[in-house]
């Protein structure tokens, strides 16, 4: 018995994939898998192995280090793992000991851009089968299982920028931790938002990437040009549970890799240092299903003049959006850079108000019945972890409904209201985790802890940087 079985780590849907994933390598056609799991910052880490180890991992999982839990966002580490001291407060930390990648076998895909190569999405467990608590497709689930039986429903709209490579910088003297960044160039001048003309300027490589997304699987509903110079946008149709996370983890990585494959760089980063970008946003819609049915559209009688367009569900799962979005905003703009983007009269909000199909609020409410009524929640960059976005957004909302909160009015003018406004930088949103003490119970103390201690070491890391802007402001001057 291995230790899939032994532990009882797959339902019967799983365990059926597994078996079909296994007849597909033994009639060929497929050299290596890849498996991968999404650590804390929402990147992809994982192994390839090949089909003559594949029947070990679909019994046992697979190795790898738990050090990579601890690591920031340039690979450095920052919590202690060679000493006494118990990492985290977990012993099973210690020394950097073995994990096990668990794969899903449901997420199994074949990647288009790599021909033979299979793909799996996994969860973490400690070698005595225990989850892993600092395991963030874990925490989602979790969180899933707070929802008394009702299904969340989330659909995406991710901004990011597609440029032409000119230098990948893979020099000597580039190397670093991080590295240099790449040398780029656009791929049209933008500030013509929805332009047929631009979009067709890009077109040879949106439809590489098109046919890439939809090669996997995923459910791509639209590429639209951004206003921004070589900015792009696509949407995915809704999906429940764990679905839009797991989408949004692949997407990523796709879309980067087959860039790179074809002469271009892609960057989720919100604001890139470049002469006349513009911010990426990322934008969640949100719902919440009863028996497939949605249950934020109001019923006769339901609606008022000065309330939101939504059932007393939908209402106070609104209110909690906006009563947690100054501690939620360390999850939806997990970086130092992403805060750049909150600025009045923008696209992008500012302050935690909600508006009626509003884009200056910070959630516009949609939807005109109980199949597409719903939140769109513009708070999100594209760099954020997905897991950990959908978390905190539901765990938000199921406490304004457990407190039956309400959302004020609507912000007609979103950029004057009067609102709490949203945090001017990640120590700012730290600090507001922090002392949100109801999220930080639905989303696991000891997690929020961790969290926090990983971002704070980054703040110090950027702190201890000279700036380009601190060259100019004092060099001469002084």
């Amino acid at each position: 018995m291995g230790f899939i079985e032994r532990h009882g780590l797959w339902n019967a849907e799983q365990t059926a994939a597994a078996r079909e994933i296994q007849e597909r390598a033994e009639s060929g056609g497929m050299t290596v898998v890849r498996l991968v799991f999404a650590d804390q910052h929402g990147l992809l880490r994982g192994k390839t192995v090949t089909m003559g180890e594949l029947p070990n991992v679909l019994r046992d999982g697979t190795g790898i280090a738990s050090s990579l839990l601890a690591k920031d966002t340039s690979g450095r580490t920052v919590f202690p793992l060679f000493t006494k001291e118990t990492p985290l407060g977990l012993p099973e930390l210690r020394g950097a000991a073995e994990m096990v990648m668990v794969p899903d076998p449901t997420t199994f895909r074949m990647l288009p851009w790599s021909p033979g190569t299979g793909w799996l999405l996994c969860d973490l467990r400690f070698t005595t089968g225990a989850p892993v608590p600092l395991c963030t497709r874990g925490l989602l689930r979790s969180v899933l299982d707070q929802a008394d039986g009702l299904t969340y429903r989330t659909g995406l709209e991710v901004e990011f920028h597609l440029f032409r490579l000119d230098d990948p910088r893979l020099g000597p003297g580039d190397q670093g931790q991080p590295g240099a960044a790449p040398e780029v160039g656009m791929l049209n001048h933008g500030y013509q938002y929805l332009s047929e003309l631009r979009y067709d300027e890009l077109d040879p490589i949106l439809d590489v990437l098109r046919a890439n997304i939809e090669g996997l699987g995923l459910p791509l509903r639209s590429l639209e040009v951004e206003f921004g110079p070589s900015q792009v946008e696509l949407t995915l149709q809704p999906a429940d549970g764990l679905g839009t996370a797991d989408a949004m983890v692949l997407l990523r990585s796709a879309v980067k890799q087959v860039a790179a494959r074809h002469g271009h760089h892609a960057t989720f980063m919100c604001r890139p240092h470049l002469p006349g970008v513009f911010s990426s946003g990322w934008h969640l819609h949100q719902s919440m299903l009863r028996d497939g049915v949605g249950i934020f559209a109001p019923e006769n009688g339901e609606l008022t003049a000065s309330g939101p367009p939504l059932s007393p569900y939908g209402t106070a799962f609104l209110g909690g959006l906006l009563r947690h979005a100054r501690a939620t905003s360390a999850f939806s703009t997990p970086t130092l850079n992403g805060f750049k983007r909150f600025r009045s009269l923008s696209f992008a909000p500012d302050r935690a108000v909600w508006g009626r199909d509003n884009r200056g609020a910070m959630v516009r409410v949609l939807g005109d019945g109980p199949s597409s009524t719903r939140l769109e929640n513009r708070i999100g960059e594209p760099a954020a972890n997905p897991y950990l976005y959908l978390a905190s957004q539901l765990a938000a909302g199921l406490e304004g409904v457990a407190g039956g909160l309400e959302p004020g009015p609507a912000a007609d003018e979103p950029y004057a209201a009067r609102a709490e406004p949203l945090p001017r930088s990640l120590g700012e949103a730290l600090d507001a985790l922090e002392s949100d003490r109801m999220l930080a119970d639905r989303l696991g103390k000891d997690f929020v802890a961790y969290y926090t201690s990983m971002k704070r070491a980054e703040i110090t890391r950027f702190s201890q940087e000279v700036t380009d802007w601190e060259q100019r402001e004092y060099f001469r001057v002084f």
